[in-house]
């Protein structure tokens, strides 16, 4: 019949609405919410505090069309499914849909799925449940503390120091985290010592490290030390006194949750936390792929859970079998990291494994491609054998002086036949074959002036890794956190680095004289552990935030009295204008740091900041200064260009080349160098 009714089946997203509509064929009508359709509203708190917490929704500013629309499809269709996402969040979209629409959540009106495949949304349909409301109150309870929190902190940093600030519960706590180990930085003093090589001509020849003397730990201090000791081996002899062969396995990494996921996306493919997220977001909703129409490729993207399916491991063993041989066919079992996590999502992988990444290159974008890739080789790999590798640790000794050589060798590449890590422990080392009691020729003795390093600064990557093993923020909310910290100018990119402002330092500052418990990484742990007892163990979700509402009432109370109004001062450049003659400053803007006239706005004078690095120009003798090229990578060039085009990618020093008279350039790896600019020279020191 013409006019038969359809079932209506609600997604959050238009690509994701047209993936599942061509799935489900006419007898269905598939539409997008668009995200949220109701919210706290923007203008004000929004939290009824004296009626116990009472959330006041508004529809969202803007989502009138997308309502109307959805009222007019429901009122026609013989069924409502809401079929948002398999999360918290998806949750309380399905429920603000019910009520607008006028679903009793006690009926079974809600599906979901892991994965966007013709299958899953089949069966998915054939099992619709009543909406989960403990899940609910758990993204409720999270809404309305940060609501607390940010919107009122927030105004008292605008007041007392200047408008566009925030604070949040969990920004707050890794804005710390970030400003912490900067300071430790700033106040690390380095130590030297010293490290001895030993070159041998056995074989191919082969090296050794001075590791004892007398069988105790050698730590050689100083430079004095370094030749005393070096003078004492010069004079022995050099015999094998032991051969130690040993044999390890490799295991694979569990397959992706979202935090590994950003982790390996940003140290292989250099994404930031929310371009992986996004293009992952795409990848789930459907892909246009040549010849077989639009696919969902990869399970859902926020999960906490390394879990894999009874279908996907026996396809994953299949695919295995039959294009590596039995021999690569692993066992591997993986627990998740948190005994409490929501087990109900799988892990990141692949919806169907017989797509491989060649099979989808020309359908893919080159990012969809890069993440698809590495989220395909993770999976496969997960569900493969260690790799194997022989060892031979050898113990040489001269007088008193113990020296190690370590050989490794792969035998067998398992799971690296699709993944490899890069990591020094997985390279061929081979030692020629010795024998105990054989005495060795010494072709080089090498002593090398080395420093302790300071922690490193934090990437994104190591900051989720961070975030992650001290239980603070959740998946959903990694990505949302460093693009916060950044457009609020708390934080800035160096290179990978993330580097805490001056600002920064401030907020944190005040944030820990004031609102300790904000700032705390144990209480923000704790506070996320309560929050997920109300989804896990059915906790009342009003209870945790009138247990945080007291206490921190009166901290703001305390606050707003306390703190004297803070006036973040332009930093002066030394110099005058060239237009006013009034000194110049250096302010930030919306796009970091910029010098311009403390005459504003009688003198609208601005100029970019240039850095020189105290260091003439061979070629014209102007300043070489930093420049960043096109992709952001910091590079050293003359201030004369276009002019004299003269330029570096190491940071040039004030200091000739004793061999060939050229700059010398400060090359940092794992210790600092100075190599001469010059390629034809090849001076280091």
């Amino acid at each position: 019949m013409a006019n038969a009714k359809k079932t209506l089946v609600i997604v959050e997203s238009p690509s994701k609405a047209k993936t599942i509509g061509k799935y489900l064929g006419s007898n269905y009508k598939v539409i997008a919410s668009v995200g949220h359709v109701r919210d706290l509203p923007k203008s004000k708190l929004g939290i009824d505090i004296d009626n116990d917490f009472e959330p006041q929704y508004i529809a969202i500013r803007g989502k009138g069309d997308i309502i109307k629309e959805l009222k007019k499809e429901a009122k026609k269709a013989s069924k409502v499914y809401l079929a948002t996402d398999p999360d918290r969040e998806g949750e309380a979209i399905s429920w603000h849909l019910a009520y607008l629409l006028g679903i009793d959540v006690d009926q079974p009106c809600r599906i979901e799925f892991n994965e966007i495949t013709k299958s899953t949304i089949k069966e998915a349909i054939k099992h619709p449940r009543k909406i989960e409301l403990s899940l609910v109150d758990a993204q409720q309870a999270r809404r309305v503390l940060d609501r607390l929190v940010g919107y009122q902190i927030s105004p008292l940093l605008w007041r007392k120091v200047k408008k566009g600030l925030s604070a949040g519960r969990v920004q707050s706590a890794a804005l710390k985290i970030i400003c912490d180990r900067e300071n430790e930085i700033k106040a690390f003093k380095p130590v030297e010592y010293w490290t001895i090589v030993a070159g041998f001509n056995k074989g191919k020849g082969f090296t050794a490290k001075l590791a004892t003397k007398n069988n105790k730990k050698l730590v050689i201090s100083n430079k004095e030390e370094n030749d005393k000791t070096i003078k004492e081996l010069e004079a022995g002899n050099y015999k094998v006194t032991a051969i130690t062969r040993k044999s390890r396995n490799k295991k694979p990494f569990a397959p992706f949750t979202t935090s590994s996921m950003q982790q390996e996306a940003s140290t292989k493919l250099n994404f930031n936390t929310r371009k992986t997220m996004m293009i992952a977001q795409q990848l789930y909703e459907g892909v246009e792929v040549h010849k077989k129409g639009t696919i969902g490729l990869i399970t859902y993207l926020r999960t906490d859970s390394v879990r894999i399916s009874a279908e996907a491991k026996g396809a994953a063993a299949d695919f295995i079998t039959e294009k590596y041989g039995k021999e690569y066919l692993g066992n591997n079992v993986y627990s998740n990291k948190r005994k409490d996590i929501q087990d109900a999502h799988e892990a990141i992988r692949p919806s169907n494994i017989d797509l491989t990444p060649d099979d989808l290159k020309d359908s893919l974008s080159n990012d969809q491609y890069k993440l698809y890739r590495l989220i395909w080789c993770r999976f496969m790999a997960s569900q493969m054998t260690p790799a194997k590798f022989d060892g031979m640790l050898v113990d040489i000794q001269n007088g008193s002086y113990g020296f190690k050589a370590n050989g490794s060798k792969l035998v067998f590449d398992g799971y690296q036949k699709v993944y490899k890590n890069n990591s020094d422990d997985d390279k061929d080392n081979i030692l020629p074959d010795l024998d105990e009691g054989e005495e060795l020729e010494i072709k080089s003795l090498k002593g090398e002036q080395n420093f302790t390093q300071p922690p490193s600064r934090f990437t994104e990557a190591s900051l989720v890794r961070e975030l992650e093993e001290l239980d603070i923020g959740r998946p959903s909310t990694y990505a949302p956190i460093v693009a916060t910290l950044s457009d609020r100018k708390y934080i800035k990119k160096e290179k990978k680095s993330l580097v805490p402002t001056e600002l920064g330092f401030l907020v944190t500052g005040l944030m820990e004289e004031y609102f300790k418990e904000i700032v705390d990484v144990n209480f923000t742990a704790d506070m996320e552990d309560k929050l997920d007892d109300v989804e896990a163990k059915g906790l009342e979700w009003k209870s945790i935030i009138r247990d945080f509402y007291g206490p921190f009432k009166k901290e703001l109370e305390v606050a707003d009295n306390a703190i004297e109004k803070v006036v973040v001062e332009d930093r002066p450049t030394g110099e005058m204008c060239e237009l006013c003659g009034k000194p110049l400053v250096i302010k930030t803007g919306r796009f970091g740091e910029f010098i311009a006239c403390s005459g504003y706005p009688e003198c609208k004078n601005t100029k970019p900041i240039v850095k020189t690095v105290g260091v003439k120009c061979p070629k014209c003798g102007k300043d070489i200064v930093e420049r960043h090229s096109r992709r952001g990578r910091v590079f050293y060039g003359c201030s004369g260009y276009p002019d004299c085009d003269q330029s570096y990618w190491y940071k040039p020093v004030d200091k000739k080349c004793p061999k060939c008279g050229s700059l010398l350039l400060e090359k940092k790896t794992k210790t600092s160098q100075l190599a001469c600019s010059n390629p034809e020279c090849g001076y280091k020191e």
